[in-house]
C-alpha cells in the first residue's frame, strides 16, 4: 500500500472534498466519495484509478493553494494512483518499476532489441541480412517464422499474464458486495463509460488538459492513438489468417487489408501519441506528479518507437535496408511486451475495473449528490 504519509494525504484531501462537494458532476471521483467521512486503503486505490487527471477540480478548487489547506486532487490521486500499480503487481517484483526505477522499463526495452540485432549480425549471413528480397516469406529468410512466432508470442503470453493476475489482485481490493445482477445492469455503463472516456469530458465542457481553458484535445488524442492500436491488432490478425488459411507468407501488397490496417493504424498511433506528448509537456506542472508524469513519458514514447519502426518496415520492405529495420522492429515488439506489465499500461485494466466499481456503486444505490439532492 501508498506509504503512510501519502495515504494520510489522499484521506485529508477526500475529506475536505468529501464535505465540500462543490466539484460534484466533474468526474466520478466526487459521486464516489459523497457522504465518506473515512477512507480505507482499498477506497484511495479505487478513487486513485477513478481519476482521468482532467484537472477541472484543480481549477474549480476554492481550497487550491495558495488557500492554507493546499488541496491538491489531481496531483494527491496521481500519486497514489501510481502506488496502486506498485501495490498490485503480480509477480510483485515489478513493483520497483513504478517508482524511481522507472526508466529502467526503457532500459530493458533497448537491452533487448541490441540483443536481438546482435543475434541476427552474428547469425544471418551479411548477404542474406543486407539483400533485397521480393516476394511471398521475404520477412523470413532473414529472421525464421518459427523464431519470430516464438518470441512474439511467448512475451505477449507474459504480458497478458502478468496483468491479468495485477488488474485481479486489484479488483479483489476494490470489488463491492453486489449481486450479480446488479453487475450484470451495471455491465454496460462501465463499458460505455471505459469505452467513450467519458470522463475526460471534464463534467461535459472538456477537461482542463494545459491550462484554466476547457479543451478534449487530451481525449481526441487518446482517442486517435486507441484507433491506430486497434487497426494494427486488425493488420496483425488479418494477416496471419492469410498466412494460415490462404498459405500466402507476407509481405503483401500495399492494398491489402493487413497493409493498408497497419498503415494507417500506425500513422494514427503517432499522431495520438504526439498529442498527448504535446499535452504532458505543456501540462502545469503544479497539478501533475512527477513520477506518473514520467511513466506517462516513457510508455508513450516506447508506443511510438514500436509503431515507427513498424512503419519504417512497411517503407523498406523492399530494400537492402530491410533486414535490419525488421529485426530492430521485433526487438521492440518483444521488449514492448516484456515491459509491458511494469509500464503505465496498466492504467488501462485498472481504470476499467475503478468505473466498473463506480457503475457498480450507481446501479445498487442512488449517487448522493451535494446538497441532499
Amino acid at each position: 500500500m501508498p506509504p503512510r504519509e501519502v495515504a494520510d494525504e489522499v484521506e485529508r484531501v477526500l475529506r475536505l472534498c468529501s464535505a465540500c462537494m462543490y466539484c460534484d458532476g466533474v468526474c466520478a471521483v466526487f459521486p464516489a466519495i459523497a457522504g465518506k467521512a473515512t477512507f480505507s486503503l482499498c477506497d484511495v486505490a479505487h478513487v486513485a484509478n477513478l481519476c482521468h487527471a482532467c484537472r477541472g477540480c484543480w481549477h474549480a478548487c476554492q481550497y487550491a493553494p495558495p488557500h492554507p489547506f493546499a488541496v491538491n486532487v489531481p496531483q494527491t490521486l496521481a500519486t497514489a494512483r501510481r502506488h496502486s500499480y506498485a501495490d498490485f503487481a503480480r509477480p510483485r517484483w515489478l513493483a520497483a518499476a513504478f517508482g524511481r526505477r522507472a526508466w529502467t522499463v526503457a532500459a530493458a526495452v533497448g537491452a533487448v532489441t541490441l540483443a536481438a540485432l546482435l543475434l541476427v549480425v552474428l547469425t544471418v549471413p551479411h548477404e542474406t541480412l543486407f539483400g533485397e528480397h521480393r516476394g511471398g516469406g521475404a520477412f523470413y529468410r532473414v529472421v525464421p517464422w518459427g523464431v519470430m512466432t516464438t518470441a512474439a508470442g511467448l512475451s505477449f503470453l507474459w504480458a497478458v499474464t502478468a496483468m491479468a493476475a495485477s488488474t485481479m489482485a486489484f479488483w479483489r481490493a476494490i470489488a463491492p458486495p453486489a449481486s450479480r445482477r446488479v453487475v450484470r445492469r451495471a455491465l454496460w455503463p462501465a463499458v460505455v463509460d471505459i469505452v467513450t472516456l467519458r470522463n475526460l469530458g471534464g463534467g461535459g465542457a472538456g477537461c482542463n488538459d494545459v491550462d484554466g481553458r476547457f479543451s478534449r484535445e487530451r481525449r481526441i488524442a487518446h482517442h486517435v492513438m486507441v484507433t491506430g492500436f486497434a487497426l494494427t491488432i486488425l493488420s496483425t490478425v488479418s494477416a496471419a489468417l492469410w498466412h494460415h488459411v490462404a498459405d500466402a507468407p507476407a509481405p503483401y501488397p500495399f492494398l491489402s487489408l493487413p497493409v493498408l490496417a497497419g498503415t494507417i493504424g500506425g500513422v494514427a498511433m503517432l499522431i495520438g501519441i504526439g498529442g498527448l506528448v504535446s499535452v504532458e509537456r505543456r501540462a502545469d506542472t503544479a497539478a501533475t506528479e512527477p513520477g506518473e508524469t514520467r511513466l506517462n513519458l516513457i510508455f508513450l514514447g516506447l508506443l511510438g518507437l514500436v509503431a515507427a519502426s513498424g512503419l519504417a518496415v512497411l517503407g523498406l520492405r523492399e530494400t537492402m535496408l530491410m533486414g535490419v529495420t525488421l529485426t530492430l522492429h521485433l526487438g521492440l515488439v518483444t521488449g514492448f511486451f516484456l515491459v509491458l506489465p511494469a509500464s503505465k499500461m496498466m492504467h488501462a485494466p485498472f481504470r476499467a475495473a475503478a468505473l466498473l466499481r463506480a457503475a457498480i456503486d450507481r446501479v445498487a444505490s442512488p449517487p448522493r449528490r451535494s446538497g441532499g439532492e
